[in-house]
């Protein structure tokens, strides 16, 4: 016999088999489980979503009040050459 069917020949005695009991409130608990999970990630995805919002207005607040883009003042001022 060849590998394979050792294995086939293995996999139907255990289908064959009795199969285990099943929790009558297995689908329930199940239902309820996903639930939790979906209302956690909706709630790390809102906040993750505050958050990077937050960053944007504190950075265009900064940037409004700051000005990066403009030159500072000089603080020397040129040599006076006389005509």
């Amino acid at each position: 016999m060849s590998r394979s069917s050792n294995r086939e020949d293995e996999v139907r005695r255990m289908l064959d088999g009795p199969h285990p009991q099943v929790p009558a409130d297995l689908a329930q608990r199940a239902a309820e489980r996903g639930g939790r999970l979906l209302r956690r990630r909706r709630f790390a995805r809102t906040l993750v979503l505050l958050v990077a919002f937050a960053a944007v207005v504190a950075f265009t607040v900064w940037a409004v009040a700051s000005q990066p883009w403009q030159l500072p003042p000089t603080e020397t001022t040129p040599p006076l050459n006389g005509w």
